[in-house]
């Protein structure tokens, strides 16, 4: 059973997330086109599940499928679209995940999203309080029950990525 458990933010979530991406770089090669690291631990302050969300964008999403014996090979667990369409997941550590990668393809919509929401998040401080408070509360709530704690997220996620997408507009969100 996964615990819900969420932590303060760690100043040394970056660097695990350059040594993934480093490894990454080195098995996908030419095919990666860019690495981002995206989800809470992206975010300076804010409280997080200690997982690091990786998401390299490539050339062809398809060709990742070619990847999963090596990636099975340095400790991924290859999931396949996982429920979103255009994408490849992979997590690493078990219910003691220390890692999510999702690949998209270059020009795949949630790109832009991720990115949007990452880079809102980054620039306004109201919000990563809010949000986190609302991480604190509901892993309290749900130490246990993974599913109600990213239900009772789903809300302000929606409302956040809205506003995210709106600010972005018309603006780099590299």
């Amino acid at each position: 059973m996964r615990k819900v458990e969420v932590t303060p933010y760690n100043k040394n979530w970056p660097l695990m997330y350059e040594e993934e991406a480093k490894k990454l770089r080195e098995i996908f090669g030419p095919e990666i086109i860019e690495i981002y690291h995206i989800g809470s631990t992206s975010i300076d302050g804010l409280i997080a599940k200690p997982v690091i969300d990786i998401m390299p964008v490539v050339k062809d999403v398809d060709r990742v499928d070619d990847f999963n014996p090596t990636m099975i090979d340095i400790g991924y667990e290859p999931k396949g679209e996982n429920g979103l369409p255009g994408r490849r997941f992979f997590q690493k550590g078990g219910d003691e995940r220390t890692h999510h990668i999702h690949f998209y393809g270059i020009g795949d919509a949630e790109i832009e999203r991720h990115l949007a929401f990452r880079n809102y998040l980054r620039t306004h401080p109201d919000a990563v309080n809010k949000y986190g408070s609302l991480k604190k509360e509901l892993s309290q709530r749900f130490p246990n029950d993974i599913e109600a704690y990213i239900s009772g997220k789903e809300q302000l996620v929606l409302e956040i990525q809205k506003k995210a997408m709106d600010w972005c507009q018309g603006s780099s969100i590299d």
